[in-house]
């Protein structure tokens, strides 16, 4: 790289003007192309605002975001264009980009957005809800079409012992299972081999194990709802299981007859306020009909506003029921949440690991935990840091 060239992209990365250092000792500024800068323009509006304008430095107009947005795609990869939207959002108070139909056309949609979206819908006018609902649906869709097969294939995978049977009637006799069962057996006298056992495939119930997603609804939490609600709704697509999702804060809702439709189970949410654990768990308690069939996931990062003492004299009384409960303090790939240390320790000493989870390491999670594998010990050897406890 030259020396000019490396000039140019420090003289972009921070900004020009009399504090840059660059050029001064000859006293020129550094040239630029036109289409450095409308960069420059790009990256200036949103960490260089005039001053008098840092709550709102790319102005009312529609037009004129629209075109910052256009730019933004221009210049930048996807990935640096999220993060310069969300910054936008948060450092300059650009709510109301999401207000305008044209804007949400032009944004480019994660998960992040999202929760900000469902966030914000009841104050969003009418205008722009349709094209909201669609980013939304956007970025659901693509979210189910990457988890989906790796979450049904690890489920089918981790019950297919449960469906079997040693003692099948002839029409449930797995014939290839049963031979490959068999093969030492084999008598070449007869040229065949005797099964000293039948593997059967079994009578199919309505569901093998029940699966509860207690999800916290608190604005820190709000990426993992939105993963939440993805899984929750693939999950209930698998006759295999029972899955009910219930969201909390101060209040608590089962979502449940939403999860048909992830965007709908989403749109149910309530994001931001308090937290109130220990309520959340209860509701848990009493739609649980199957202890020792059932896997509670509880996501949240355990800042309690309720009655800790309480919540975790529940959370024992469902370890000991003979529910397997698991603690996820996020499920996001945003690295090291925010969490109450002193709640992971107390739940690890019930039995009871808390750690974040990636979205790609959840299908091998909920797969350990339906076949009755200690969850702490499946995510140690994932490398996943146990919060509270030996791994941690």
């Amino acid at each position: 790289m030259t020396t000019e060239e490396r000039t140019r992209r420090w003289r972009l990365v921070l900004g020009g003007g009399d504090a840059d250092g660059l050029g001064a000792q000859e006293g020129t500024e550094v040239p630029l192309t036109l289409e450095d800068r409308r960069m420059d323009a790009a990256l200036a509006g949103l960490y260089d605002p005039p001053e008098g304008e840092r709550r709102g430095g790319l102005g009312g107009s529609a037009p004129r975001v629209a075109r910052w947005l256009a730019d933004l795609r221009e210049f930048f990869p996807s990935d640096v264009v999220r993060v310069m939207q969300a910054d936008a959002i948060e450092r300059l108070n650009l709510r109301q980009l999401l207000f305008e139909p044209e804007m949400l056309d032009g944004v480019e949609p994660d998960v992040h957005l999202v929760a900000t979206l469902v966030s914000l819908r009841g104050v969003m006018p009418p205008s722009a809800r349709d094209a909201a609902r669609s980013v939304v649906r956007r970025v659901v869709d693509d979210l189910t079409r990457r988890l989906e097969e790796p979450t049904r294939a690890a489920v089918t995978g981790s019950l297919s012992r449960a469906q079997r049977t040693r003692r099948p009637k002839a029409a449930e006799i797995d014939w290839p299972g049963t031979i490959r069962a068999n093969l030492r057996t084999y008598r070449p006298e007869l040229g065949t081999l005797v099964p000293e056992r039948l593997i059967g495939h079994g009578r199919r119930r309505r569901s093998l194990r029940d699966v509860v997603l207690c999800v916290d609804q608190s604005g820190s939490m709000a990426g993992s709802v939105v993963y939440a609600g993805v899984f929750g709704a693939v999950l209930a697509s698998l006759p295999a299981l029972s899955t009910r999702v219930v969201a909390f804060d101060t209040a608590v809702a089962d979502l449940t007859e939403h999860l048909s439709d992830p965007v709908e189970l989403l749109y149910g949410l309530q994001l931001g306020g308090g937290t109130d654990i220990n309520r959340a768990l209860a509701y848990c308690q009493g739609v649980i009909e199957r202890p020792e069939q059932t896997v509670l996931v509880l996501l949240s990062d355990l800042f309690e506003g309720g009655n800790e003492r309480e919540m975790l004299a529940r959370a024992r009384a469902l370890r000991e029921s003979g529910v397997l409960v698991v603690a996820l303090l996020a499920l996001s790939d945003d690295g090291a949440p925010s969490f109450d240390h002193g709640v992971a320790r107390a739940l690890a000493g019930l039995d009871i690991p808390a750690f974040a989870c990636t979205p790609a390491h959840f299908p091998g999670l909920l797969a350990a935990a339906l076949r009755g594998e200690d969850p702490g010990a499946w995510a140690g050897e994932q490398g996943l840091v146990v919060r509270g406890g030996a791994a941690g």
